[in-house]
């Protein structure tokens, strides 16, 4: 992991352009240093932008392509673009996902620390980690140090994602 972090400077920077605001415990993390393989939250790269649009690319996906309809979201629409403006609407509503690296994002909401990571590939959602400091043990180790059996925090809609569509559990590591 690199040990140079972001400055204050470009972290603002950052929230500003996309409209969020980092949660305190992911605003010291990369003030110390930077995720290996993450986003360039300093240059405000394409893929920044891409990562931010991903969640709900891929649930149009889902409701496109797999009959994905929830019945939360009221009777579904005949055409796709009726559908596309339920989905978009419910999206936009929910905590708007960060990108940390591929497809695991921290919400942003609520702004405090502790929040699950969740891996987002199209509908199916998991929580890949019950906070920060648990998904950074999975993704870079060393497991050994895993607290199992940690209950993460509810979060508005991405929660419900997962009951429906992902694997209640920690993936991939909630074995003791």
């Amino acid at each position: 992991m690199s040990s140079r972090g972001y400055s204050a400077a470009e972290l603002e920077k950052a929230q500003e352009r996309f409209g969020f605001r980092f949660p305190p415990d992911l605003y010291d993390l990369l003030l110390k240093r930077r995720i290996p393989k993450g986003h360039d939250w300093a240059g405000l790269s394409d893929t920044v932008k891409r990562a931010f649009r991903w969640p709900l690319e891929g649930l149009l996906f889902g409701v496109e392509e797999a009959g994905l309809w929830w019945p939360e979201w009221g009777e579904r629409p005949s055409e796709e673009a009726d559908r596309g403006a339920v989905v978009a609407e419910v999206v936009a509503k929910a905590p708007k996902l960060i990108p940390l690296m591929g497809h695991r994002y921290l919400p942003a909401r609520p702004h405090q620390v502790g929040n699950p990571v969740f891996s987002v590939y199209q509908s199916d959602i998991i929580v890949y980690g019950a906070n920060l400091q648990d998904w950074m043990l999975v993704e870079f180790g060393p497991r050994s140090d895993r607290k199992p059996g940690q209950i993460p925090h509810t979060i508005d809609f991405w929660s419900l994602a997962v009951s429906r569509h992902g694997d209640a559990k920690f993936y991939p590591f909630a074995e003791g």
